[in-house]
């Protein structure tokens, strides 16, 4: 188990494995020091580069590998899985009557006026579910025993099929477990070494159809994930580690090696989950609670509200959604996950001429290899990055602090034999486009997902990270009509931090559904309470002491006869009748918010308990390990950088490792470091603070007239002397 919570844990180590690059971040808590690193992701074996990045960091720092305390890892393997059907051949077993659940799902269109609807492929092919008669009520009371010769019969039929995993999800098991955990003890003693995942364990909540999805999904992800981790343990002990392994969760927690080979698909947002728990730190940093959470790597882009200081959460998600915008065409996953959108919008992202002859991008990307044209690697096809090479966004001389020279020829070259040619454009207008459309499909989906909630993004700040997210920050910020920006230093292996900074903890949930006026409240609290001591148990074996452990309540709820719930908080303590006015208060005020309105005369129930328990989150001080070099003057040179609503405009190349507190200029400018580059836009406003953010201040600017070819005149706009406050 992890010892993040130990006094003993000195050095920490967060690696998150992307699509393009894996980041490595270093803190060591007795001298407050972070340092840095990024390398190509090397996706045959992805613990190449981990061990690679921790050699080398280690180094830099003047520590070795067996100085590390902790190890706190994500990874995008899971949702790639899944995405990518990778996974292992799985075999279901469920209630007689049920066998094509997977398959009838809700009945209902994600879009109705589409004629050709995909839908996505269930992750058990209908040859390998398999029934068995029992029967349970949704009062938890047996109505049919378990027949376990039909249990034996599906072990067979799943041994004559090569089956590597298995999911049981038999009905109302999350109101009793026990022929499920009866299924489980025949399945083992006929199919010894098959993992087996049972519905009520991973998710222990009414539904039976994202139940058994999850169960599914989780053991079509298992033997690979298991794999994985034992390899990559193995060859850290080889490498003299002698820490603990740690992985973060989709809720934003931190859990241990075993928990997470057990229940591998609460790994599945671990990389985006670790981007938004950074957010919400540098929310706290920054003092400025309400942000949009923009992460821009080399594959995708993801979006997260911080509100208050916290990410959005859900208890459900949705993997592999065949149309990328639309609720109900993926697979349904009930997880406790923090609440983002992610789109194919990244560094990577190819761009092509489709059947209709229009200019498209992503959300295939080049990944690291062979990764965009610029890179040299053997890609041939333009990215989002060759094009931003091409606008002057990026340098072809320090791309990773110098260690890579960009191929800005061969970039031209691809542009034009891909893109500009079959359009009859020039490479520059060509160029320009894909930078369009690719920050026009994240306006699109930020948007999309802020008003889902009913919120106007305008009110938020944009916190950009991501290697490629400073990059086009400028860009989406106006779109969006945000009016400040925040970047950190570092921003290009921010979610690398994310793993520092995130807290042990656990979450768990239990469906006992009914009326709220009629509920039982003394089983209320007898499941609160074991909840409450499964988690302190979990958490004491990381090494959080008890008494520091805190605990949040919650029960989803809803008007009798509607679908869907809405959670609601749960006092502390012991609950009683009396709690029942309170909780239906509470949802009434709530659903109001949400939809504008209250209904009155209609019945309130409950039905999903759920509690969120969390440790002391690890005190990391923002202490980069850069070049000392701030007397040196920030001033690199300049060149000439694109803007839509300017044209071409000489802007200052401004060293970042040069900016001290309390600097202040204005843009244009093109800020450099060595894991990423921020655009700031001309007559933009830029602020260095105490921590090192860039805080910059967006500004309206005129276009300029036109030149011939529809593009604005080029300008020499020169940016101001960077000053002190």
């Amino acid at each position: 188990m992890s010892n993040v919570g130990s006094e003993t844990c000195k050095v920490r180590t967060g690696v998150d494995v992307g699509g393009t690059f894996t980041d490595l971040v270093l803190v060591d808590q007795n001298t407050g020091k972070i340092f840095l690193g990024k390398r190509l992701t090397t996706h045959a074996d992805p613990s190449r580069a981990i061990l690679g990045g921790l050699e080398r960091i280690a180094k830099e720092s003047g520590r070795s590998i067996e100085s590390v305390d902790d190890l706190v890892h994500g990874t995008t393997l899971v949702t790639n899985t899944i995405i990518e059907r990778r996974g292992a051949k799985v075999g279901l077993l469920t209630t007689r009557g049920f066998r094509d659940s997977l398959e009838l799902g809700k009945e209902i269109r994600h879009d109705r006026h589409d004629l050709f609807l995909r839908r996505p492929e269930p992750l058990v092919c209908r040859r390998l579910r398999q029934e068995a008669g029992e029967r349970i009520n949704a009062a938890g009371e047996i109505l049919l025993e378990l027949e376990e010769a039909s249990v034996r019969a599906a072990a067979q039929e799943f041994k004559a099929n090569d089956v590597e995993a298995i999911a049981v999800c038999f009905l109302h098991s999350y109101a009793n477990a026990v022929h499920e955990e009866r299924a489980r003890q025949i399945l083992q003693s006929e199919l010894p070494g098959v993992p087996i995942t049972l519905s009520h364990e991973i998710s222990p909540e009414i539904r039976e159809y994202e139940r058994a999805n999850t169960a599914c999904a989780n053991a079509y992800v298992q033997p690979m994930m298991n794999r994985y981790l034992t390899r990559l343990d193995s060859r850290l002990r080889e490498a003299a580690f002698a820490g603990s392994l740690s992985l973060m969760l989709s809720g934003g927690g931190l859990t241990g090696i075993e928990a997470a080979e057990a229940q591998p698909i609460h790994l599945i947002e671990s990389g985006p989950a670790a981007g938004a728990t950074a957010a919400a730190f540098y929310s706290r940093i920054t003092q400025i609670p309400d942000l949009i959470s923009f992460d821009m790597g080399g594959t995708t882009a993801k979006m997260c509200l911080i509100e208050a200081g916290q990410p959005e959460r859900s208890n459900q998600f949705e993997a592999a959604r065949v149309s990328r915008f639309q609720k109900g065409s993926g697979l349904p996953l009930k997880i406790p996950v923090i609440d983002l959108i992610e789109i194919g919008a990244g560094g990577g992202s190819i761009a092509r001429i489709d059947q209709m002859g229009l200019l498209k991008v992503g959300p295939q990307s080049a990944g690291s290899e062979p990764g965009p044209v610029c890179y040299g690697r053997g890609g041939r096809r333009p990215t989002v990055t060759d094009a931003d090479l091409v606008l002057g966004y990026l340098s072809p001389t320090y791309f990773l602090g110098g260690e890579m020279e960009l191929d800005i020829d061969a970039v031209q070259r691809a542009l034009h034999e891909h893109v500009a040619a079959p359009l009859n454009i020039d490479v520059l207008q060509a160029a320009i486009g894909i930078r369009r459309i690719v920050d026009e499909n994240m306006a699109a989906a930020t948007r999309m997902y802020i008003a889902e909630k009913g919120r106007d993004p305008r009110r938020y700040a944009l916190l950009a990270f991501g290697g490629a997210g400073p990059v086009h920050a400028h860009s989406l910020a106006k779109l969006l009509g945000v009016k400040r920006v925040v970047v950190p230093l570092g921003a290009g292996v921010m979610s690398a931090l994310g793993f520092l900074v995130a807290a042990p903890a656990i979450n768990l949930a239990r469906s006992y559904a009914g009326r709220v006026a009629d509920l039982d409240w003394q089983r209320v609290n007898a499941l609160l309470e074991a909840m409450e001591q499964e988690a302190s148990r979990f958490l004491t074996r990381s090494g959080i002491a008890s008494e520091a452990i805190g605990f949040r309540r919650c029960v989803d709820m809803r008007h009798l006869g509607q679908g869907f719930e809405i959670p609601v908080d749960v006092p502390d303590g012991i609950l009683d009748a009396r709690t029942a006015d309170m909780l239906g208060g509470s949802f009434r005020k709530a659903y109001e918010i949400r939809f504008g309105r209250s209904i009155a005369g209609i019945a309130i129930e409950a039905l999903t308990w759920r509690l969120a328990a969390v440790g002391p989150a690890p005190e990391v001080s923002l202490q980069f390990s850069a070049p000392d070099r701030v007397e040196a003057g920030p001033h690199k040179g300049s060149r000439m950088v694109y803007f839509p609503e300017t044209g071409f405009v000489t802007a200052d190349v401004l060293d970042r490792y040069r900016l001290g507190p309390g600097m202040r200029f204005e843009g244009p400018a093109v800020v450099e470091e060595r894991e990423s580059t921020t655009i700031i836009g001309p007559h933009c406003k830029a602020e260095v603070d105490a921590s090192l953010n860039l805080i910059i201040n967006i500004a309206e600017v005129p276009r300029q007239r036109s030149d011939a070819s529809g593009e604005p005149a080029p300008s020499t706009v020169k940016i101001k002397e960077v000053s002190r406050v």
